[in-house]
């Protein structure tokens, strides 16, 4: 495995646009998630959160505080994480499990009324299912019928 210099998390810059349209995902992967260019469109309370590599972007996802949110829990100030992925080129160096890592410091310094990230991750994806256990979010018990059918719900505490 390919040591990480430095990982870190940024919002969306015009200047990640080439990098993130030219992501690309395996067909097993792209069923689970989305790629950033298929999430593109910013909206009121929808965050494009990139991950850098050096100051190259090999990640991405979108965090929410839109009434979205509420589908996945009673916390009004949770935050809801979607669509994580990692460039297919850049996978397998650790580039995921250490943003699920620094997340929660970045999301307590970014917005700080957020007090918990919760995320549906299917039934299927044992990967990330275990990326998630990993890097410190718990089964909350709650499930979520997806258009692949079941989700687990998963969170982590920000504070």
């Amino acid at each position: 495995m390919t040591s990480i210099e430095e990982v870190a998390l940024s919002l969306f810059e015009e200047k990640h646009t080439e990098s993130l349209k030219g992501f690309q995902l395996p067909p097993e992967q792209e069923k689970f998630t989305a790629l950033p260019e298929q999430v593109w469109e910013e909206a009121e309370g929808q965050y494009r959160v990139v991950i850098l590599a050096e100051e190259t972007p090999v990640g991405f996802f979108l965090l929410h505080s839109t009434d979205r949110v509420k589908e996945y829990t009673d916390n009004p100030h949770a935050m809801l994480l979607t669509a994580l992925s990692i460039d297919h080129r850049q996978q397998g160096k650790g580039y995921a499990k250490k943003a699920m890592q620094i997340v929660k410091e970045w999301v307590s310094l970014e917005f700080e009324s957020c007090n918990e990230i919760v995320l549906a991750v299917n039934h299927r994806n044992i990967p990330a299912q275990n990326l998630y256990k990993q890097t410190g979010y718990h089964d909350t018990g709650r499930r979520k019928i997806g258009k692949l059918g079941e989700q687990f719900i998963f969170a982590l505490p920000i504070r």
